[in-house]
Order: structure tokens, then sequence, then C-alpha cells
């Protein structure tokens, strides 16, 4: 099966630091793919030459079997979906507004602008009256749900996402996480989400890559992978979730002891 994202050999530099050094990477259609490293690793310098926010110094990215380099820049990501940590509202536009920038922008009419608009706040379990506000009316989570929205708009069949459940309460991550996992599944969505939390990326993705110094360390299924690795700094951040919870009950059993 052909790749929703292919990349091939990817090199990017920035003043002499490395920081993709001959990255090659197949998303498959309909994956859930988690990126995960420490600062620095690479992760969204990956994402960002996905979908042309960043050009590579050396390597070809294809999406859906096709080179980025043979369409404009703007063609390509009105056709991914991405999610940012700062979300990136408008201020000065409702939520309505927000969403419907994407479709404007490729002459939908408006009839069909304003249905979009509401199936998608519906899909993102935002109330309809949300459509009137301005962005800050909203509580964080509101206003990134709103993110997501937007980011499926034109209907795209790849989103990617960039710590976009980070600033958020946990609570209010767990329930957007899931929300959106959802939603992937209903749309047959293709998703790479950059995560610094570990036990996000095993409770939402399908696969875990791991990247160090812009390298693949580790790619496979979460199970898989801690059942595997031999590598010290895979199998750190892989049992992460682990040491946590194990620290957690330690505290809480001293507490009521």
């Amino acid at each position: 099966m052909a790749g929703a994202i292919e990349l091939s050999d990817i090199v990017k530099r920035y003043a002499g630091h490395v920081a993709l050094a001959g990255v090659s990477l197949v998303v498959r259609p309909g994956e859930f793919t988690a990126l995960v490293g420490g600062s620095g690793s690479g992760k969204t310098t990956l994402l960002k030459t996905i979908n042309g926010l960043v050009t590579p110094d050396a390597g070809e990215v294809r999406i859906q079997g096709e080179a980025t380099g043979a369409q404009a820049p703007y063609v390509l990501r009105r056709e991914i979906g991405y999610v940012f940590q700062e979300i990136g509202l408008f201020p000065h536009m409702s939520v309505a507004e927000n969403i419907a920038i994407t479709p404007k922008l490729l002459g939908w009419a408006p009839d069909r602008v304003a249905a979009r608009v509401a199936t998608l706040l519906d899909l993102v379990a935002l109330p309809k009256d949300v459509a009137a506000r301005a962005p800050s009316e909203l509580s964080g989570g509101q206003r990134q749900r709103v993110g997501v929205a937007r980011a499926l708009a034109a209907e795209p069949k790849i989103m990617l996402m960039d710590e976009p459940f980070g600033a958020l309460d946990p609570l209010t991550r767990d329930q957007l996480g899931g929300d959106y996992r959802a939603l992937h599944e209903r749309l047959g969505l293709t998703t790479l989400m950059v995560t610094h939390d570990m036990a996000e990326a095993v409770l939402l993705a399908d696969r875990i890559v791991v990247l160090a110094a812009g390298r693949i360390l580790a790619d496979g299924k979460p199970a898989e992978l801690l059942a595997t690795t031999a590598d010290p700094e895979v199998r750190a951040l892989l049992e992460a979730p682990k040491r946590q919870a194990d620290r957690l009950r330690a505290k809480l059993a001293g507490e009521g002891a």
C-alpha cells in the first residue's frame, strides 16, 4: 500500500546544526502515528517539512503519491490539516469566520461554508452558539476544539498535529485527545502527531516513531517497542508513563498510611 505521507532521506540543517539527518518514513492511510523524542530531536522540523513550512536541504516528500515540490506550498497546505499548541485563531474574527477561512479561499459557496461550519462545530462537540463568539470568550479547551475544526474545514485526509493539547489542563487534555482519536476513526484520517507526553502517545497512537538528534531511533507499535527495544533512550521514553504511575501509587500509599 502506498503511503499517505512518504519521506525519503530528508536532511535539514540550520546554520550548521543538523535538525534532520536522512530521515525516511512512510505513514500509511488511516494510521495514527505519534512522533516522540526530546527537545531538539527534530520532531517539529519533520512535521513542518511535510506541509512545506520548511524546505529540506535534501530528500523528497510525497503526499498521496505526489512530490510536494510539484505544487505550490499554499495548495499543499490547503490539503493538509495542521493543528498546533498555540492554536493561532484570529482574534478579530468570530469562531465561525475562523473555521471558514480555508473553504472561503477555495471559493466554496456561502451555503456550503455555513453548512460545513455547523457540521464541524457538532463534530468537535461545541454548541452552535459558539459560532458567533470571539475566540477570547472561549476556554482553552474550546479554542483548541475550534483549532481542530478549522484544520478539518476543507475536508483534508491528512492531519498534522504539533503538541496540540500540551497547553491544556490534564482533564481537558485527556478528554480532547480521546475525542480527536474518535474523529480520526470516524473520518478515516491519517494523523501524524508530535507530543512530549509518552502516555498520550501510547494511548492515542497506533504507532510510535522515536526521534533523537534528527534520526529515527525506533519505530513500531507501542507494545512491540517496549518488548523488543534494546536502546536505553527509547526504553526510558517508553517506560516513563509506568514510572510516573508507580511514583503516584507510592505517594498515595504513603499518605494513606
